[in-house]
């Protein structure tokens, strides 16, 4: 009969392969194996943790606008940097006027080639916006033509009103004191100031102040300041003074007649179209 010690020897080695080949769980006890390969993380950052050069709106300061255009509002939220080119292309989209027919006012004509923090613009600004669609354009194009052909032959023949009695006895008063300077030959947009340094039609001194954030023109005298709803305006007519045609006097048709015509001389060449379009409301071509 065998000894018990060399029963037990055999037993052990047995308790000792299995050790050996199970591995896993046994610690530093059999034969490592290779561990499986693992693929490595990707290092490349994810699409948006990258930047797109111009920064994302989120990191643009931005700035809330409210689009007045043809009695219709609309509320714009647009980045600071915006140039006036970017805001005609956002009017665009929501009104379907193209830029090119468009006159976006802010403090005079905006310029496109400044941003919207160049010129100041700020949360709540109201930007007026002046033109007509294609379709509004070529509806009305082929009778204005001929009726403004038809209006400058009628002109041609009549004596221009710089010589008649009434506006005669206004302008041979001579140039106010504080006449503006004029420019001709240049188109500019209204200053940011009132224009003064006029006479009206009794040779009393007046100035024109035009709130585009409320849509009115106030005609200001020594005595007292009319606020006159710009839709209200029916009419302006502007003609050169003789003798110094960088100057024109202008009237502003408050009423169905002539006699509602309120006269202003004096006004400086450089400023009569931005004030046509501003107070009219439509598109002028050049």
């Amino acid at each position: 009969m065998a000894a018990p010690d060399e029963m037990a020897e055999p037993e052990m080695a047995k308790i000792t392969e299995l050790s050996c080949t199970e591995g896993g769980d046994g610690g530093n006890l059999g034969v490592a194996e290779d561990p499986v390969p693992q693929p490595e993380a990707d290092q490349t950052p994810s699409q948006s943790s990258v930047s797109n050069g111009g920064g994302s709106e989120a990191d643009r300061e931005m700035v809330e606008l409210k689009i007045i255009w043809n009695k219709n509002k609309y509320d714009v939220k647009l980045p600071l940097d915006s140039t006036g080119a970017n805001l005609k292309q956002k009017i665009h989209t929501l009104t379907g006027l193209p830029p090119a027919m468009q006159k976006v006012m802010y403090k005079g004509l905006l310029p496109e080639e400044k941003t919207l923090k160049d010129i100041k613009v700020t949360n709540g600004a109201k930007i007026m916006v002046v033109g007509s669609t294609i379709n509004d354009v070529l509806a009305v194009t082929t009778p204005k033509e001929s009726v403004q052909q038809e209006v400058k032959a009628e002109e041609s023949t009549k004596e221009p009103l710089c010589r008649q009695k009434q506006h005669r006895k206004v302008l041979d008063k001579g140039k106010p004191e504080d006449v503006m300077p004029a420019i001709k030959g240049v188109q500019e947009r209204l200053p940011t100031v009132p224009l003064s340094g006029m006479y009206n039609k009794t040779g009393g001194k007046v100035r024109l102040t035009f709130k585009l954030e409320q849509d009115q023109l106030w005609i200001g005298t020594k005595e007292r300041t009319e606020k006159i709803p710009m839709g209200s305006i029916k009419n302006v007519i502007t003609e050169p003074i003789e003798g110094h045609d960088d100057y024109h006097m202008m009237a502003f048709q408050l009423g169905p007649t002539e006699a509602s015509y309120y006269w202003v001389y004096w006004v400086p060449t450089q400023y009569v179209d931005a004030i046509k379009d501003t107070v009219l409301g439509k598109w002028q071509y050049f």
